[in-house]
């Protein structure tokens, strides 16, 4: 029998993958077969056995069914988990082991959460603890003084397993982190877990416990994305984590230069006209016919995240890697939701999103170079007091993506304006980086398109490295329906960020609790963004 206890939140995920891995090789271990469970339906379910059969998939070949897992799910009643993490706290400093603790035991506990006023106070605390006055805390005692002292003055800042400091305010995001920690400090977890995505358990990377307690609060997409040697991101139309792929190696090198004030040092004597260089050399080589032999092997690295029955063409269509990276796909790939309605706004691009109802969110959350407002992305020529405190939507995409960006809104397209800027990479380490400003120090062109519901929406596409150019399909003057291409990137990673007015959008709120929890979330184009808040009529008006 194994067992594993994990966090399910009503309004959060609730598929389970389960894999099943061979473990007995020395360097990868082998996933050998799969199944998918929504676990909330699994608990709502009225069935006479406490066990339930499911096939596993074979995850070399769709359908094929290589084998089967018993799965039972129940919910641990609160107070049995609240008596078995005190059993848990009070074993770390139980030296003799007999189910109660001394003072001077009492006092390492205390010590060990790392809060200084109650060390300060531990006589007193003692006493309280000390229900029936015998001069020992047996484990209810223990379990009691926590749990009022949680409500009132929390005991508990660090974990004493780990260390990480703990979000004294969330009780119940600290009570999993530390069952997690002592499970696997004890080494009773007869199930292996802390993975967070497939590829992980198949090399055998073993996660702090630390991140995985970070998942269960959502704080993993700015800690995996900056300090990480990985980025996750979360599928909005899979429901689950997955992992982007990037190259150890890149990885080093972005951290070494955006996440150090030397590395930044650095960009300013030179280094951002070295950007520019390659940026333009290597645009120039997707060029060329030689280009084109790099397209096999770039589908076969990003092979689980490019469907190519998807694209217009195939593959022997293109005749330069260029042509290849601003593929089009056939009519219908990507459904616009609500089509007919303009009042509902819909994702601009296949990226990773992240959404903000306000700047200072976006600031709080997200964007981390010191110089970063909405005058400064927007540039002079375009800005107004409108926008802000406004709506910022931020399209991330990666070089594996869909490059052709659409109209998130209808309307009418005002004006395009060129900002010239440098080339730094759009990817997490560099936005997360307190030492540059992304955003609004790289190449872009903004345009305006004025709308019957959204007023006049601010539409930013940003070069990146390896960008060498940003093109629109579309020009001044031009009448565009959500959905509707308005240009493409050549071959590279790069951004668009939407600035609406303030108060004339309501985001979708799974995208704005991602996004608070600093995670992007991986969608594609015409999927649903959000709603306008304002009438027709009242917009028109304030727009004339």
């Amino acid at each position: 029998m194994q067992e594993k206890k994990l966090l399910l939140e009503k309004n959060g995920p609730h598929l389970a993958r389960i894999s099943v891995f061979e473990t007995n090789r020395v360097s990868k271990n082998k996933l050998v077969g799969y199944c998918e469970i929504d676990l909330l339906e699994f608990l709502a379910q009225d069935s006479d056995s406490d066990f339930e059969a499911f096939e596993l998939f074979d995850p070399a070949s769709a359908g094929k069914v290589v084998g089967r897992i018993s799965l039972s799910c129940s919910v641990e009643d609160p107070i049995e988990t609240e008596k078995n993490f005190a059993r848990r706290i009070l074993g770390i400093v139980d030296y003799n082991e007999d189910g109660q603790l001394s003072f001077s035991e009492f006092s390492d506990l205390i010590k060990a959460f790392g809060n200084q006023v109650a060390d300060n106070k531990k006589e007193e605390l003692f006493k309280v603890a000390d229900k029936n006055g015998d001069g020992v805390v047996s484990m209810d005692e223990l379990a009691e003084l926590l749990a009022i002292q949680q409500e009132n003055e929390p005991l508990i800042n660090c974990c004493p397993v780990c260390g990480e400091a703990l979000e004294v305010s969330d009780k119940l995001n600290t009570l999993v982190h530390l069952s997690l920690c002592f499970d696997e400090g004890t080494g009773n977890q007869v199930m292996t877990g802390g993975f967070l995505t497939d590829k992980q358990a198949s090399y055998g990377w073993m996660l702090k416990l630390s991140e995985w307690a970070h998942f269960s609060s959502y704080d993993v997409g700015l800690n995996s994305g900056s300090s990480a040697s990985h980025i996750l991101v979360f599928d909005r139309k899979k429901k689950r984590l997955v992992e982007e792929l990037i190259d150890k190696k890149i990885v080093l090198s972005m951290r070494a230069i955006y996440q150090s004030r030397i590395g930044l040092g650095l960009m300013d004597k030179g280094a951002k006209e070295i950007l520019q260089s390659i940026s333009e050399k290597q645009g120039r080589e997707m060029n060329t016919i030689e280009s084109a032999r790099d397209i096999p092997k770039f589908v076969k690295f990003f092979k689980d995240q490019i469907n190519l029955a998807e694209i217009k063409y195939p593959l022997e269509h293109f005749k330069t890697f260029n042509e290849f990276f601003i593929r089009e796909l056939k009519p219908g790939a990507r459904p616009i939701a609500s089509v007919e309605h303009d009042d509902v706004a819909i994702c601009a691009a296949d990226c990773r999103l992240m959404a903000f109802k306000s700047v200072e969110d976006s600031l709080r959350f997200w964007i981390k170079g010191r110089k970063f407002s909405i005058q400064g992305l927007l540039g002079n020529e375009i800005y107004s007091s409108a926008y802000a405190d406004g709506t910022v939507v931020i399209f991330r995409l990666a070089p594996q993506d869909y490059h052709r960006f659409h109209s998130p809104v209808s309307g009418t397209i005002d004006k395009f304006v060129k900002i010239p800027g440098c080339l730094y990479t759009v990817n997490p380490i560099a936005v997360n980086s307190k030492y540059c400003n992304v955003f609004t120090e790289n190449k872009r062109e903004v345009s305006i398109i004025s709308t019957a519901h959204y007023g006049k929406v601010a539409f930013v596409a940003i070069g990146a490295t390896m960008v060498g150019s940003i093109t629109f399909s579309k020009k001044a003057g031009d009448h565009v329906k959500k959905g509707d291409e308005l240009g493409y990137f050549s071959f590279g990673g790069s951004t668009v960020i939407c600035v609406f007015e303030k108060d004339v959008i309501k985001i979708d709120e799974d995208l704005l609790a991602n996004s608070a929890r600093s995670l992007e979330t991986l969608v594609t184009v015409g999927m649903n963004l959000g709603v306008a808040t304002r009438n027709k009529q009242k917009l028109v008006c304030q727009n004339r």
